[in-house]
């Protein structure tokens, strides 16, 4: 799983009508944030919410915006057109108007959470840092923006501070498997392979479905050489999702390495299609590698490695 930023999708309305986070939720109950005043803006502000749940994006976008427009000093205007632009993919919009969101309310921490984790997919660390710390200070228990303070952290390199900001998340979150994920993969960064696996079996704990965890902890595995297990942590990667290119290729390795070369050409052609179908021309193009070393040990040219 790749480093990504845990952006808290809380849309809210003018008339404190809170709909359930639309990504993942790392708050067990959803957060009341902020009241709009105006009622042109907050009508538009209601009617972008509405078509955010009937998948109309792009016209949620334009209702928002209409809002901005009607009252500039609208906060849940801002955040939400903030949002809604981040589901379009639209990052540099997005942190602009969660920016906006926190000039019309210097106190709205989550904004402030959300322009951090903006900039972090943006790679601008040092101000997404800023953003989170202020977050931070307006409400030190946000797990939301503990956990990208985290992922800040780990970007730097800094993975004591980082273990220290997910615990702070975990204890906060404590139905969100993420922190612990990434715990590990600053342990695995450090070298701390048995902490390492301790904190991918507490996110597994939180989400028995949790792939990214499963295959993690088959990396582990892998590396210190327990080729049982880390099979094993494979599979379950794969079962819980079928598509999960990674898992087949790691576990090809590990058959190459039991000798089990039919077993190991039949996986990796399986993983080989599926990045070809995924377009993921370079893995595609490694497992083929990977292929054609295979049919050299089969013909005694090479010994597995």
């Amino acid at each position: 799983m790749s480093i990504r930023s845990c952006l808290k999708i809380v849309l809210l309305s003018s008339g404190l009508y809170l709909l359930p986070p639309a990504v993942f939720p790392i708050h067990a109950t959803p957060l009341q944030l902020a009241q709009a005043s105006g009622q042109s803006a907050e009508s538009k502000v209601n009617q972008g919410l509405q078509q955010i749940q009937q998948g109309k994006l792009n016209d949620a976008i334009a209702s928002f915006r209409a809002a901005v427009k009607l009252n500039p000093r609208l906060a849940a205007a801002h955040y939400n057109l903030g949002l809604a632009l981040r589901q379009s993919g639209q990052l540099q919009p997005s942190a602009d108007a969660f920016y906006q969101a926190t000039q019309a309310d210097p106190n709205f921490a989550l904004a402030y959470a959300n322009l951090g984790a903006a900039l972090l997919e943006g790679n601008n660390l040092k101000q997404a840092r800023d953003y989170l710390t202020r977050s931070l200070e307006l409400d030190p228990r946000s797990g939301v923006a503990q956990y990208n303070l985290g992922l800040v952290l780990m970007q730097e390199k800094n993975y004591n501070a980082a273990i220290q900001a997910f615990e702070r998340s975990a204890n906060l979150s404590l139905n969100a498997p993420e922190p612990f994920f990434q715990i590990g993969q600053a342990y695995q960064q450090q070298g701390k392979m048995q902490d390492a696996i301790a904190a991918f079996q507490k996110a597994i704990q939180r989400n028995p479905n949790y792939v990214e965890a499963h295959y993690s902890l088959g990396l582990v595995s892998y590396y210190q050489g327990n080729l049982d297990q880390a099979l094993k942590a494979f599979r379950k990667a794969t079962e819980l999702n079928p598509k999960f290119a990674n898992g087949y290729y790691a576990a090809g390795l590990i058959f190459v390495r039991q000798n089990k070369l039919s077993d190991a050409e039949r996986v990796l052609r399986y993983a080989r299609d599926l990045f070809a179908a995924q377009g993921n021309t370079a893995w595609a193009k490694r497992t083929e590698q990977q292929l054609a070393q295979v049919d050299r040990i089969g013909r005694g040219e090479m010994r597995p490695r």
